[in-house]
């Protein structure tokens, strides 16, 4: 099968294998894994922060964030898209114990003009105190939308204003900076916690980092703990994060080319109202008929591609690191020959 539903699908290579297999190994709860040492390091110093720690996942992390940040009764502003708030489970209510404050904003983007509008003031005890604005960077929902960094600039001096931390996730954030080309230290000194995937478009098996401060990593560690996150041998799977942090990040630029591709094929057909302009390595048509979803969804199946459903009459695709050139191809193929 041609799997297009996530970039969360890809396979290991035969080389980060080999490098995982060969990883040194220790005790991570006591901080004695070498690897993930290594791992943490490498991705702090590559963003120009203090520290970083090596999580299960995106959630996870995430997640963690939003207990260092927030008090129980507090607030964190966020796009209403948002995957902090829409796809991990009441996170923010459940375990940091705080209020959402929901925006909209063009492809999953917030202005720091809107964001502005909501700032609680601290000494009105009817609302909830503004403790976090959260971004995401690039837009999941938004079909991989790309922030301005300007307006990231923008939302950074409105947080110091009000003295509010920014929070990233950054789950395809390296998506971003392959396309733009900004200098991953100056973006990232817009933040003061950076969430980052290593299992999606990077194509580790598994693992998150959760960047910041060396204080906020200290609290964000107790926390992990807390969660049942801290593991043991750790640096076999951290290994795969690092190897894909030096050895697959300027690939992402095909990734992005064959999103392209689909983008325009998918353009030309009569079934397709609109697809959503292509930024990094996310596909999302809308359909002029939203009751073909299924169908469409289901003809691809028999052709052995597999694309997501994405809400009422939207379809998703999604090229990662195991969509070669002749499978893309084949989608093109499909797509144009499809029975609508």
């Amino acid at each position: 099968m041609i799997d297009l539903r996530s970039d969360t699908v890809t396979q290991p290579t035969k080389e980060m294998r080999e490098f995982m297999f060969q990883a040194e190994v220790g005790d991570d709860v006591f901080g004695e894994d070498p690897t993930v040492n290594e791992l943490q390091r490498f991705a702090a110093g590559y963003f120009g922060k203090e520290a970083a720690l090596f999580c299960s996942s995106g959630t996870q992390t995430n997640q963690i964030a939003m207990c260092v940040h927030l008090q129980p009764g507090g607030e964190v502003i966020c796009h209403e898209e948002s995957h902090i708030y829409k796809y991990e489970g009441g996170g923010i209510a459940r375990n940091a114990g705080a209020s959402v404050r929901l925006l909209q904003g063009d492809r999953g983007r917030l202005k720091a003009v809107d964001i502005s509008k909501w700032m609680n003031n601290p000494d009105d005890v009817h609302f909830p105190l503004t403790q976090l604005i959260s971004i995401e960077d690039t837009a999941n929902r938004g079909g991989g939308a790309i922030y301005d960094f300007d307006e990231i600039k923008r939302i950074k001096a409105l947080c110091e204003n009000w003295n509010v931390p920014l929070h990233l996730d950054g789950a395809r954030l390296m998506n971003a900076l392959v396309e733009t080309g900004i200098d991953p230290k100056v973006y990232a000194s817009q933040f003061d916690s950076i969430s980052l995937c290593l299992s999606k478009g990077l194509g580790a098996p598994i693992g998150s980092l959760l960047i910041g401060s060396s204080e906020f990593i200290r609290k964000a560690r107790r926390i992990r703990k807390v969660f049942g996150g801290g593991m043991r041998q750790a640096g076999i799977i951290a290994a795969g994060g690092l190897y894909a942090m030096k050895h697959h990040v300027e690939r992402l630029k095909v990734d992005h080319e064959h999103a392209r591709l689909l983008e325009n094929s998918l353009n030309q057909q009569s079934w397709v109202k609109e697809v959503l302009p292509v930024q990094t390595n996310i596909v999302v048509a809308i359909l002029n008929n939203s009751d073909d979803r299924d169908k469409i969804i289901h003809q691809f199946k028999e052709k052995g591609i597999l694309i997501m459903p994405f809400g009422e009459g939207m379809l998703r695709m999604v090229t990662h690191l195991n969509s070669t050139s002749e499978d893309i191809e084949i989608v093109i193929s499909v797509i144009e020959n499809l029975s609508i």
